[in-house]
């Protein structure tokens, strides 16, 4: 049997990984600054993240949700905390998808209605409602077209008005990354989503923040949304939320109340996933890693603008993207062959920084100096 040939890969085999670094079967070192999508949010293999892994393993792995977990307890209580989000509700899953999946479903549920305005460039997943809301014709097969989503440009106050006006008692929710990933890092602009929030308000819709590459302290708040100073009524979560142990949710306001077998499933929530989740928490927290993503984070974007070659840097935190024009696209292929940095990219022309939000200091000045010299080189 092959693999189904659906992604294009480096040609790499990665066998260790260690903070803000990987290795690869060879024994070469590269500097990560994407963390597989956005995933390692306290850094590769953190020793306490590891151990309580470990205690978890040794005690139980899994059990359904039939029974008790007090887990889930204690991380919906971290959570809230660390979030500031403590009078929400947590549902657990597995994926970013599965947590927008779930975040559209309970909208419909709680009010009733079949409408959802997304925007353009936006990814939410690759599952049945969630890429119906993805703005990537490559990514939507028929199955998943559908007349209930209506697709507004992102950062568009009037089309947003006018589409309320006109469809307002149909819409049900509202989805929106308070940064968008993979469409190029694009960050939705605090009056937008200050206008989201009062649009949901007025015509009793559900404003859905979707937080599963922009949340989890990346953008140096909890959650990016916040950037707006509202509260968005579901939060979902997925990536850095178990530093690469697979887990998602979503987080719910309390106005929206839970009913019996609404949503449900059989690995969200598990022993380990909480364990891996609560070790993310309190490692963000003992190590002030919000703190690190705004002072590390800013010195990146300061440095990026200063380059002739660079365009367009923009992004929050440690989500960071920047525009690379024909004379340097080779730029992201390069850094990897030659400096050992990895980097994501969103077409056609955006390098996607996504480092582990433990990124030091050293490291970034490491990456913008290696930067430099590849600019130079493709130059002259």
């Amino acid at each position: 049997m092959q693999l189904f040939d659906v992604y294009p890969i480096n040609n790499i085999t990665i066998t260790k990984a260690k903070g803000s670094y990987v290795w690869d079967d060879q024994g070469e070192q590269y500097l990560d600054l994407y963390g597989g999508h956005a995933v390692i949010s306290i850094g590769h293999t953190h020793p306490h993240w590891v151990k309580r892994i470990e205690e978890q393993l040794n005690k139980i792995a899994f059990y359904s949700n039939s029974i008790k977990i007090p887990l889930q307890v204690q991380l919906a209580e971290k959570l809230g905390k660390v979030s500031g989000k403590e009078d929400y509700q947590l549902f657990l899953c597995n994926s970013g998808a599965e947590a927008n999946e779930n975040a559209l479903k309970l909208a419909s549920f709680h009010t009733g209605r079949k409408k959802v305005v997304a925007f353009s460039k936006a990814f939410h997943g690759r599952t049945s409602l969630a890429v119906s809301v993805t703005d990537n014709k490559n990514y939507v097969a028929p199955v998943n077209e559908t007349d209930n989503v209506i697709f507004l440009p992102f950062n568009d106050e009037k089309a947003l008005e006018a589409c309320f006006k006109k469809q307002g008692d149909e819409i049900s929710s509202v989805i929106i990354e308070g940064i968008q990933g993979v469409g190029g890092i694009n960050v939705a602009e605090v009056s937008f989503l200050k206008k989201i929030r009062s649009l949901c308000d007025q015509y009793g819709a559900v404003y859905i923040a979707d937080s599963v590459q922009c949340g989890y302290g990346r953008s140096g708040k909890f959650f990016s949304h916040d950037f707006a100073g509202v509260n968005a009524d579901i939060y979902s979560m997925a990536k850095g939320m178990g530093n690469g142990f697979p887990i998602g949710g979503i987080i719910i306001a309390p106005h929206i109340k839970p009913k019996h077998f609404q949503l449900g499933t059989t690995f969200g929530g598990n022993h380990l996933a909480c364990a891996a989740a609560l070790a993310v928490l309190e490692v963000m927290e003992e190590e002030k890693l919000l703190g690190n993503a705004v002072m590390v984070g800013k010195y990146l974007r300061e440095e990026l603008e200063k380059i002739d070659e660079i365009e367009n840097v923009r992004g929050r935190g440690l989500m960071i993207g920047f525009d690379v024009p024909e004379e340097i696209k080779d730029l992201k292929k390069n850094l990897l062959i030659n400096q050992k940095i990895f980097t994501g990219e969103a077409k056609p022309n955006v390098i996607r920084l996504l480092p582990s939000l433990a990124l030091k200091k050293r490291d970034a000045e490491h990456f913008i100096e290696a930067v430099k010299e590849e600019i130079e080189k493709m130059k002259g």
